[in-house]
């Protein structure tokens, strides 16, 4: 016998929420987070921002506020288990063999277009995504190919990473397309945490009044940042200044050209921001290790432009050069290197003696 049972329908009245950003101007202690912030907002070709450091560093409160401080911006979030489709969108190519047209349904990139795109965990996302995402970072199109049929769209946006480098690091193919990266470190200073503190409490008890305290200085840096933007293609990189980018790249070991163009287009972004037509050598090293720090090899510390090659202003060691050569070269006295896995043993000839038979097992027949 089978019970069926009615349940009434609730009608229970739901109340949006409505999440108020942290004020950006409120933020303490992270000046280099807010600087590296503003310059991407200012030219997103950049590439976007990786911010790594431990749990509660204030990552997704900077990246809101950000997203708060720029007119009509969105913020769009991608969740840790979206798919390809959802990132990048997809076509309909029924709609071809039903009336000859595509028909594109968006995705997440698309709906952050002139807003903020922002990762939290990028560095658990599949490497097919972040690749995604980077590359219409860098570019400001996104194209969505099936079936043999692609289309392109505008998608430019700011990007913000954040990842916690207990839980696993980004391969050094993806940390080098991220075009500028900031390491937040705990606060150990008591008087910081005591500013952070005092801040953080006042948003949470009260948000209209910290928004009201900081509406002049919001409202500053807003009109300053479109104001930037639009300055952009007016600043001009003398050759001087093009010269020190690239002895900032040598110097820091980097691999290919990417550094030093991420800190041209930085540094012509903070110009921009200053109100001045012409970047400087003074911009490049404000920048330079926001461009550098992920793109640097590991367990190389940070020189400056004339040291590229560990050798002051002496030229590096070549056969015209021999006596720069010598110095590199290990004593004479000294033992040959090892070859081979440190520590393996040479092969040892050893005997093989006849088995017979094993136990549980019925001997071999000959």
């Amino acid at each position: 016998m089978s019970i069926l049972m009615s349940i009434p329908e609730l009608n229970i009245a739901v109340e949006p929420a409505i999440r108020a950003a942290f004020p950006f101007t409120a933020l303490v202690g992270q000046p280099q987070l807010q600087r590296a912030l503003q310059l991407a907002a200012i030219d997103p070709g950049i590439g976007g921002v990786l911010i790594s450091g431990p749990r509660g560093t204030a990552k997704s409160t900077a990246a809101r506020a950000l997203a708060a401080l720029l007119p009509g911006a969105p913020f769009v979030t991608l969740p840790l288990a979206a798919s390809l489709e959802q990132l990048v969108g997809t076509l309909n190519v029924e709609d071809v063999l039903r009336n000859g047209q595509v028909r594109l349904a968006p995705g997440l990139l698309a709906r952050a277009h002139n807003g903020v795109l922002y990762v939290d965990e990028v560095n658990l996302l599949p490497d097919a995504l972040v690749d995604a995402l980077l590359d219409a970072a860098a570019s400001g199109v996104n194209t969505v190919e099936r079936d043999g049929i692609s289309q392109q769209h505008a998608a430019r946006f700011v990007l913000v990473g954040t990842m916690n480098p207990e839980e696993g690091e980004l391969r050094p193919q993806l940390l080098d397309r991220f075009g500028l990266s900031v390491a937040l470190a705990n606060p150990v200073d008591a008087q910081q945490r005591t500013a952070i503190l005092r801040a953080r409490l006042g948003f949470d008890e009260n948000p209209d009044v910290m928004a009201a305290q900081h509406a002049e200085e919001q409202r500053a840096l807003s009109a300053a940042l479109v104001t930037a933007r639009a300055a952009l293609p007016r600043v001009s990189w003398p050759d001087a200044v093009l010269h020190h980018a690239a002895a900032c790249a040598i110097a820091a070991g980097v691999d290919g050209m990417r550094a030093d163009l991420v800190m041209l287009r930085a540094a012509r972004a903070l110009a921009a921001l200053e109100g001045r037509g012409e970047v400087t050598v003074a911009d490049v090293d404000a920048v330079a290790e926001l461009a550098l720090a992920h793109r640097r090899p590991e367990g190389s510390a940070a020189q400056a432009p004339g040291n590229s090659n560990g050798l002051g202003n002496a030229s590096p060691p070549s056969k015209n050069n021999p006596e720069r050569l010598q110095d590199q070269l290990p004593p004479a006295s000294a033992p040959p290197a090892p070859q081979g896995d440190w520590g393996a043993l040479p092969a040892q000839p050893e005997g093989t003696a006849k088995v017979h038979a094993m136990a549980g097992w019925p001997p071999k027949k000959a």
